[in-house]
């Protein structure tokens, strides 16, 4: 079978087969051969590997993560791709192909059927609409990983590296920060894709920090406290928490409490980092009624 990650070869496979690009599924296949070799070296694969690929496509990156590691799961949602799958990955006997939703998929099980529990590496090139449903299915889960190397677009990648005080920081960017040690890798251009998409792309490798940067007395509440500091980002601080309505505490503990941090009643959300969030959600859990 011939390599995909060209214009021609693609079109080929989508035309043998009288596929349709589906909307609902973000699909943009990638057709740049020198794009993919960056993705696989940054993904650093040996063949004692064992990869989760999330929605292969037409198995373009699939047959170059097969050629790398020891064993590839490639789980691909639409099914109209699976005949297709199993003609262009018919060469690879490390690779299965599961015709399922990844947001539905035990990845545990994955990981202890097929790797004995040993941490997995996640490779793929995620729809914009579900991005941040995947990444944090993945961390949150606490599944045995060791690195997440994705290619999402611009501004998602963005908001997953920034710090405090710019306009893409957000809830993303300190979930992603306390479990991972975020690198850009390479921008991608639109015209990497068939069909071209509105937007470019980036590549960003996600390394699955051990254990998290900050001492945490409740995960759980951690990110309670993030996501009502950002749900209204023109608020302060203190209004977002005392409206949560989730957080069991109410504005005068939240007062009180940026006192004893030695910040303003008036902050928002957005100009604390990691650490003084934990600092914040420590002491707010304490708190709590």
């Amino acid at each position: 079978m011939a390599t995909l990650g060209n214009t021609r070869n693609t079109a080929e496979i989508i035309g043998k087969y009288q596929f349709h690009f589906q909307k609902k599924y973000g699909q943009n296949f990638l057709i740049d051969s020198n794009i993919l070799d960056k993705i696989i070296e940054s993904a650093q694969l040996t063949k004692d590997d064992c990869v989760l690929e999330i929605g292969p496509g037409i198995g373009t990156m699939t047959q170059y993560l097969a050629e790398q590691a020891g064993e590839v799961v490639a789980v691909e949602i639409d099914k109209n791709l699976i005949p297709i799958l199993e003609d262009t990955l018919s060469d690879y006997s490390n690779v299965t192909i599961l015709n399922e939703d990844i947001l539905k998929v035990d990845i545990s099980k994955i990981v202890e059927e097929r790797n004995g529990g040993k941490p997995i590496k996640v490779v793929a090139n995620l729809p914009y609409y579900i991005t941040t449903p995947i990444i944090m299915a993945l961390f949150e889960s606490h599944v045995p990983l060791l690195s997440v190397t994705i290619m999402v677009q611009k501004e998602m990648a963005d908001r997953m590296q920034v710090g405090p005080g710019t306009k893409d920081y957000g809830a993303l960017s300190l979930a992603v920060q306390y479990y991972a040690k975020p690198e850009i890798i390479t921008r991608v251009p639109a015209s990497c894709f068939m069909p071209k998409p509105n937007v470019d792309s980036t590549v960003i490798r996600l390394t699955r920090y051990e254990k998290p940067p900050v001492e945490v007395e409740d995960e759980a509440y951690l990110f309670a406290v993030i996501r009502a500091s950002f749900n209204q980002r023109r608020k302060t601080l203190a209004n977002g928490l005392a409206n949560a309505g989730n957080l069991g505490v109410n504005r005068q503990v939240v007062e009180e409490t940026l006192d004893e941090m030695g910040l303003s009643r008036q902050i928002r959300g957005e100009t604390l980092d990691l650490k003084q969030f934990t600092d914040l959600s420590n002491r707010l859990g304490r708190k709590k009624l």
